[in-house]
C-alpha cells in the first residue's frame, strides 16, 4: 500500500460554493428523482471509496443495503480528514470541522488540487453533499490516527459537532458513510434494485484491478462478492464466455502525458458490437473521445493491414467503422487527472487529447498483434469482407423495401389498423400476436389512439442473422414500416409514429417466445426506442373468476388464490392460454383500457450484462442456454404444457 499521509490532510480540502439548492433542484446533481437517480445516490458514494483505490490506498469496499433501505458504504481508504478546516468558515465565522465541509458543500473534496488525488471520477465534487443532502438522515463514521469519529446529517444539515466515539488500531483507516434516501425528494414507490447495482460494482471491480468489491442486501438476503485480477482481459472474457472467439484478447496499457489507457479488445463470431467505455472507472455509456479513439483507431489499422497484405483490392474501398466492429468485443478505459464529463451524471467523456491518446495506443498495439498473428489477421480482415457484403446488401434491401413502400399506398403495410391520432404524444401500437388476437384487439380498441399491428408468427432471431437477412423478412418489413423510424444506423426517432409502443402477447410458452424474440430485436437494432422509454409489455390477465354477478380479472397466482378466498370455493375459474379467448371487450377493459391496464415500461439498466444475456439466450452456443434453464428450472410459473 502507498504511504499513508501522501499530503491528503486538512488542507487537501478545498471549497468551491454551498448545496442550498440541491434539495430543491436534484436533476442538476443526480440527473433527477426517478429509479436511475436513486441508484445514482450509491454509485457516487461508492465512487469515492473507488478514488481511494485508485490512489492506492484502498483495497476493499463493503456494500449492504439494510432492511429499511438505508445503505452502507465502508471502505479501508485513509478516512476523511478530522479537524478544523483551513479556509472555510462558519456562519460565524468560525473554521469549519472538515468532515462537515466535505459532507454538507458542494465542490468541497480532495479532487481539485492534485494533492490529495492524482486521479477522481468524483471530479465535480458535489456527490457526497448531493447524497447528503437529498437523505432522510446520514451518519459518516471515520477511522484514522487512531481515533473512531462519528457525525450525523438530517436532510444535509450537521446534528452537533463530531465526536470521538471510540479507538482505532495503528494501522486501521477507513471511511463508513450510511445513509437512507428521502422520500419528501424520491416521491415515486421505488427501491434499489439488487441486479442492477450488481452489474455496476461488477464492472467497477473488472476496471479496478486489486479491490474486492462485497455487496450484501439484507432486505432478500443476497450477496456478491467480485474480485478480478485480471481487470478488463477479464472482463471481455467474460462477455465472450458464450461466443466463439476468433483470436486471443488483445491487451495494451500506456501512459501518455500524465493519462492512463487501458484497452482490451477481441473479435467473435458475432454480429453485433459489444464495446463499453470507461473515464476514472464510470461507466461513460453515451461514450466519448476515447470511445471515438478506440474505434477509429482500430478501422484504420485494419485498413492499412488489408490493404498493405494484397487482403482489399484496388477496387475495393476501405471498410467502415460498421465493417470493423462486428463481432468487436472491446473495452477502453482511461484514467485522467482531469475529466471532463458532459453532465454530473458522467456519461460522456468530453477531453479532446484522450481521442488523440487512445488512438496512438491502440494503434501501435493492435497493429502490431495483427503483423504478429498473420492467421488471426486473415480471419478478422475476412470477417470484416462478410461484414461490408451484408451490409451493402442490406443496403439495397432496405432501399427497395423505402421504394417499395413509397409506390404502395404510403409507407404502412397492409395488415396494420391505424389510429385517427396524429400527436405522437398520445399514440399508442399495440404488436400482436396471430389474427385472432388482432382481430379483437382492432375490435375492442379505441381507435382514436390505438393502432394495431398483428404479427403472423414468430419473428426471425435477430441474434442469429445480419441486417440483409433481418431486412427479408416480411413480419419484420411491417414493423419497421409501421413504426416509421428506419433501422440500425438509419434510425431515427424523430420518425416514430407512435408514443408508446407495446407487445402484446398470450400468457403462455410461445407467446413469452414471441416476446423475446421481439425484444431481442428492439436490443439490438432500435435501442433507443427503449432509451427513450417508449416501449411497453401489455399485462394481460391470467385468469378470470366468476361467482354470482361478480367478475374479476386476476394477473398473478398469488392474487388468484387471494380473489378464491374472497369470493368462495364455488367460483367458476377460466385460466386465459390466448388472448383470442377474450372478447374485444374483455381485452379492452383488463388489457387496453389506460384506466384499468397494467403496462411494464421495458428499460435496460446495464448494457453489458443485458448484451451478455441476449447473446446466452438467443445466440448459438447451446451449452449455457441449457446451463441456464436447468439452473431456474424452479422457478418457472404459469408453464404450459
Amino acid at each position: 500500500m502507498a504511504d499513508k499521509k501522501n499530503n491528503y490532510d486538512v488542507s487537501s480540502i478545498q471549497a468551491l460554493e454551498g448545496i442550498e439548492h440541491v434539495r430543491k433542484r436534484p436533476g442538476m446533481y443526480v440527473g433527477g428523482t426517478d429509479i436511475k437517480a436513486l441508484h445514482h445516490l450509491v454509485y457516487e458514494v461508492v465512487d469515492n471509496s473507488i478514488d481511494e483505490a485508485l490512489a492506492g490506498f484502498c483495497t476493499s469496499i463493503n456494500i449492504t443495503i439494510h432492511a429499511d433501505s438505508s445503505v452502507t458504504v465502508e471502505d479501508n481508504g485513509r478516512g476523511i480528514p478530522v479537524g478544523p478546516h483551513p479556509s472555510k468558515k462558519d456562519a460565524n465565522g468560525k473554521p469549519m470541522e472538515t468532515v462537515d465541509v466535505v459532507m454538507t458543500v458542494i465542490g468541497a473534496g480532495g479532487k481539485f488540487g492534485g494533492g490529495g488525488y492524482k486521479v477522481s471520477g468524483g471530479l465535480h465534487g458535489v456527490g457526497i453533499s448531493a447524497v447528503n443532502a437529498l437523505s432522510e438522515w446520514m451518519t459518516t463514521e471515520i477511522k484514522r490516527d487512531g481515533k473512531l469519529w462519528k457525525q450525523e446529517y438530517k436532510r444535509g444539515m450537521p446534528q452537533g459537532k463530531i465526536k470521538q466515539i471510540g479507538k482505532a488500531e495503528k494501522d486501521e483507516s477507513g471511511t463508513k458513510q450510511t445513509f437512507r434516501f428521502d422520500k419528501q425528494i424520491f416521491t415515486e414507490d421505488i427501491d434499489f434494485r439488487f441486479d442492477t447495482l450488481v452489474q455496476r460494482f461488477r464492472e467497477m471491480a473488472f476496471v479496478t484491478r486489486g479491490v474486492t468489491i462485497k455487496f450484501v442486501d439484507e432486505r432478500a438476503e443476497r450477496e456478491m462478492t467480485f474480485y478480478f485480477e485480471g481487470g478488463i482481459t477479464s472482463f471481455v472474457r467474460y462477455l465472450n464466455r458464450n461466443r466463439e472467439n476468433l483470436h486471443s484478447v488483445v491487451y495494451v496499457e500506456k501512459e501518455i502525458e500524465g493519462v492512463g489507457v487501458e484497452a482490451s479488445i477481441q473479435y467473435t463470431d458475432a454480429y453485433t458490437e459489444s464495446v463499453y467505455s470507461f473515464a476514472n472507472t464510470i461507466n461513460t455509456i453515451d461514450g466519448g473521445t476515447h470511445l471515438t479513439g478506440l474505434r477509429s483507431s482500430l478501422t484504420r489499422v485494419i485498413n492499412d493491414y488489408a490493404r498493405k497484405n494484397g487482403l482489399l483490392k484496388d477496387a475495393d474501398p476501405n471498410f467502415s467503422g460498421d465493417d470493423t466492429r462486428e463481432g468487436l468485443t472491446a473495452i477502453v478505459s482511461v484514467k485522467h487527472p482531469g475529466p471532463q464529463f458532459e453532465s454530473q451524471t458522467k456519461v460522456k467523456l468530453m477531453n479532446p487529447e484522450v481521442q488523440t491518446y487512445v488512438t496512438q495506443v491502440v494503434g501501435e498495439a493492435f497493429g502490431t498483434f495483427l503483423e504478429e498473428n498473420p492467421q488471426a489477421a486473415k480471419t478478422i480482415v475476412a470477417k470484416c469482407l462478410t461484414s461490408a457484403r451484408a451490409r451493402d446488401a442490406a443496403r439495397k434491401a432496405r432501399d427497395l423495401v423505402i421504394r417499395k413502400s413509397a409506390l404502395e399506398s404510403l409507407t404502412l403495410p397492409g395488415k396494420l389498423a391505424d389510429c385517427s391520432e396524429r400527436d405522437t404524444s398520445k399514440t399508442e401500437l399495440y404488436i400482436v400476436e396471430g389474427d385472432s388476437a388482432g382481430g379483437s384487439a382492432k375490435q375492442g380498441r379505441d381507435r382514436h389512439f390505438q393502432a394495431i399491428l398483428p404479427l403472423r408468427g414468430k419473428i426471425l432471431n435477430t441474434e442469429r442473422a445480419r441486417l440483409d437477412k433481418i431486412l427479408g423478412n416480411n413480419e419484420v418489413k411491417a414493423l419497421i414500416s409501421a413504426l416509421g423510424t428506419g433501422i440500425g444506423d438509419n434510425f431515427d426517432l424523430e420518425g416514430l409514429r407512435y408514443g408508446r409502443v407495446i407487445i402484446m402477447t398470450d400468457a403462455d410458452v410461445d407467446g413469452s417466445h414471441i416476446r423475446t424474440l421481439l425484444l431481442t430485436f428492439f436490443f439490438r437494432y432500435m435501442p433507443k426506442l427503449i432509451e427513450e422509454g417508449h416501449l411497453y409489455i401489455a399485462q394481460p390477465p391470467l385468469y378470470r373468476i366468476a361467482f354470482k354477478n361478480t367478475v374479476k380479472y386476476v394477473y398473478s397466482d398469488k392474487e388468484k388464490d387471494k380473489t378464491i378466498k374472497e369470493l368462495g370455493d364455488k367460483a367458476n375459474l377460466q385460466r386465459y392460454k390466448g388472448l383470442g379467448e377474450m372478447n374485444p371487450d374483455q381485452l379492452w377493459d383488463t388489457t387496453m383500457s389506460p384506466e384499468n391496464r397494467t403496462l411494464l415500461l421495458v428499460t435496460v439498466d446495464d448494457a453489458a450484462e443485458a448484451d451478455r444475456t441476449f447473446d446466452m439466450l438467443m445466440g448459438d452456443a447451446v451449452d449455457p442456454r441449457k446451463k441456464f434453464i436447468q439452473t431456474h428450472a424452479k422457478s418457472v410459473r404459469n408453464l404450459d404444457v
